[in-house]
Parts: structure tokens; sequence; C-alpha cells
């Protein structure tokens, strides 16, 4: 699988947060990340469009 990088500003006071909350659940930030990704929706994309989600290319 292709690994992309994000990175993200967020507060200290949340990134401890999150940091406690991911070993509290045996996780990295990462695969919470992830899992919360995975739980959205999947945009609905109407076959008669040729049209690509912003950011794609048709590579």
């Amino acid at each position: 699988m292709k690994s992309g990088r994000l990175n993200l500003r967020i507060s200290e006071r949340r990134l401890e947060k999150l940091k406690i909350y991911a070993q509290s659940k045996e996780k990295t930030v990462t695969q919470l990340v992830e899992d919360w990704i995975d739980r959205l929706p999947s945009p609905k994309i109407d076959d008669s469009l040729s049209t690509s989600l912003p950011n794609q290319s048709d590579d």
C-alpha cells in the first residue's frame, strides 16, 4: 500500500489528550485517525458523471 503524509496543527492540549487516549486503547495516533477516516461514509458518485473527486487525479 502506498502511504501519504498528513501534517496537522492542533493545540498541545489536544495533542496530549489524543496521545493519552491512543495509549489507553493500545493504538497509535495514526491508527486512531485511520479508524476515524474508515468510518466516514463513502461519497456517492453519479455514474453518469466522469468527474473525479477534488484533489484526485485520473492516474
